[in-house]
């Protein structure tokens, strides 16, 4: 064994270990999940707000109750699906695996699920009372 390949064998071994980064227009698996865990996140927060609105009497009639119901649902399934795609990603933030949509996920997931908890409290509440 020369000085020379026991000096450039480790140094092979750390590139070939990086994480490859995913091309521009490639679509990853972490970033069709992380894309659609994002789209189930935004169609929760939309459904909360628009649940809380009618709740409160500001469109429509009714309590709203189905709307929330479905936010609830909604919202946590984003997040559990922006997180695992999180854990799972190879490499940090741009490198195609989908951390950044994650992140988005879990966040628009987590405000759909306190709008339509928050749905569904004044939906009990104006039952109550009217």
């Amino acid at each position: 064994m020369s000085v020379r390949s026991a000096i450039t064998a480790p140094a092979a071994a750390y590139v070939t270990a990086q994480p490859v980064a995913a091309g521009v227009s490639d679509m990853s698996a972490g970033r069709l999940g992380a894309g659609s865990a994002a789209i189930v996140g935004l169609i929760a927060v939309a459904l909360g707000g628009l649940a809380l609105a009618r709740a409160a009497g500001r469109i429509g009639t009714g309590p709203g109750r189905n709307g929330a119901v479905a936010a609830v649902i909604a919202g946590p399934l984003a997040t559990a699906v922006g997180a695992v795609v999180a854990a799972t990603a190879d490499g940090g933030l741009g490198t195609g695996n989908g951390l950044g949509g994650a992140y988005v996920a879990m966040l628009v997931g987590l405000l759909g699920t306190v709008l339509g908890a928050l749905a569904l409290t004044r939906s009990r509440h104006t039952e109550a009372t009217g």
